[in-house]
């Protein structure tokens, strides 16, 4: 299987202008995605940040050929309304070319949840997390969407235009059983921290039996985020699909990344 890739930017600091990024979406250079980190800040040294969502539209608008989206955004500290109204009109700016990545976020490096006033409770955002992926697909369907749950209340609202058929990558710890069983109930997997391509084997191996006895079939996708110099070979027999390139987002600059876009992306 061949391993497509993407670019995977952290968007601070020498990144934190969209033009910046507009001008490092390089189709020609044969990548086949580009997406990005979903936060309000980051921890020292970093200073500079810019809005994923913004960034994202440009990249649609001048862009014809490369999957994009954010990777990940953390679904509790966003409106599932306003959330399902964004991702459409992405999709269809895009020619059905977005993906959303998906999970529960993490107030570890830039403080984002305690200094805002957001959930800090890992359970409280799992749920919210789950309920709010239920109401996005309900109003990706372009059926009117009556829901009424612990956290969101949509009191029959019809959302108009229904974007395609729109992908979720759910983002989690390899060895966590919550966002295994989460992922297999989506289309796509994004396992963060891994240290071994064995520990992906394993972890997919769960979410495929999970789909398989859910019935599920279809394309299904793993990304890795893995600087370029790892054995991509080996995550690729591991079941991977994406390689995203791992940046360290304290020390990212415009010419390391035209550095990797030059070099090309890796095939495995």
């Amino acid at each position: 299987m061949t391993l497509r890739s993407g670019l995977w930017l952290p968007l601070f600091d020498e990144l934190a202008d969209p033009a910046v990024v507009v001008r490092l979406a390089a189709e020609e250079a044969g990548w086949d995605g580009l997406f990005v980190w979903d936060h309000l800040r980051w921890r020292a040294p970093v200073r500079a940040a810019a809005d994923p969502w913004i960034t994202l539209a440009a990249v649609a608008a001048v862009t014809e050929r490369l999957r994009f989206g954010p990777m990940v955004t953390p679904l509790a500290r966003r409106r599932p309304v306003k959330l399902a109204r964004e991702t459409a009109s992405l999709d269809r700016l895009s020619g059905g070319r977005f993906i959303l990545g998906a999970g529960l976020g993490s107030d570890r490096f830039g403080e984002e949840f305690s200094r805002t006033g957001e959930e800090l409770d890992d359970r409280v955002r799992a749920a919210m997390l789950d309920e709010s992926l239920a109401v996005l697909r309900a109003a990706w369907s372009g059926a009117p969407v009556r829901h009424r749950g612990e956290h969101y209340v949509v009191d029959d609202i019809v959302f108009e235009p229904a974007p395609g058929d729109l992908p979720v990558w759910i983002a989690g710890f390899p060895g966590n059983a919550a966002p295994l069983r989460r992922a297999a109930r989506h289309d796509g997997f994004f396992p963060v921290n891994l240290d071994h391509p064995d520990q992906l084997a394993e972890a997919l191996g769960t979410v495929r039996r999970l789909r398989a006895d859910a019935g599920a079939d279809g394309p299904y996708d793993v990304a890795v985020g893995l600087p370029a110099d790892a054995d991509l070979a080996a995550y690729a027999a591991a079941g991977a699909t994406w390689w995203l390139t791992d940046f360290d987002p304290h020390t990212i600059t415009v010419d390391e990344v035209r550095g990797v876009l030059r070099a090309g992306p890796v095939r495995a």
